[in-house]
């Protein structure tokens, strides 16, 4: 499954990689890669193989799982399809509480002690996903997990994660992504090592070379 997730994002272009043409990040950082998963929405075919992998792996690895709660916005969407699938109840979290009306962070009904797992299509830092995570946990839930379409596997991530107490599941990850780019054409094979160097640690600009 990984590696075929890995080639439906780069066939449809939600990553492009250019290791010599490097994007740059809001934080100013320099990075071979640019993922855009929104786009696997308007790919049929790759959007019912991702919705149907989120469900079985919520089915795998969380089976008491009782409701979907996507992040906003990007893993709405995400969480609606394979709740419909998996015929759970679905919400999602704001990424602030609303300013007016009732002042909803969580939106979609959500009891307390609810077993829920949290829906996101892509994580690089584990901030923004551990922020959902903590908001639910305030309101009662039971969060069992993650499920994310992809992960960076950056250490700052992963230590964040771990420091949280919650589970990822990524259907696909940087690594495979990186493998099956080069099988495919996408990158040249000693390219790999440098981007490899750069998933272990952002801020060193010598993978650029």
């Amino acid at each position: 499954m990984k590696k075929l997730i890995a080639k439906d994002l780069l066939n449809i272009r939600a990553v492009f990689l250019r290791p010599d043409e490097p994007f740059t990040w809001a934080s100013g950082i320099k990075s071979p890669i640019y993922c855009d998963n929104r786009l696997i929405l308007s790919a049929p075919d790759v959007r019912n193989r991702v919705e149907n992998a989120i469900a079985e792996t919520v089915k795998e690895q969380y089976p008491e799982c009782e409701a979907l709660m996507g992040t906003s916005t990007a893993g709405i969407a995400h969480a609606a399809i394979a709740a419909q699938i998996l015929e759970l109840p679905m919400g999602y979290v704001r990424s602030s509480a609303k300013d007016h009306g009732r002042t909803n962070k969580i939106e979609g009904k959500l009891e307390k002690g609810q077993k829920v797992v949290v829906i996101e299509d892509l994580i690089s830092t584990g901030g923004s996903v551990i922020d959902v995570v903590n908001a639910l946990r305030d309101e009662g839930a039971h969060v069992l997990g993650i499920v994310s379409i992809f992960t960076y596997g950056m250490k700052k991530g992963l230590d964040r994660l771990a420091g949280a107490d919650v589970k990822n599941i990524s259907l696909t990850d940087f690594d495979c992504l990186v493998k099956v780019a080069a099988e495919e054409g996408y990158i040249k094979e000693s390219d790999i090592e440098r981007l490899i160097s750069f998933r272990n640690n952002p801020d060193d600009e010598s993978w650029i070379g």
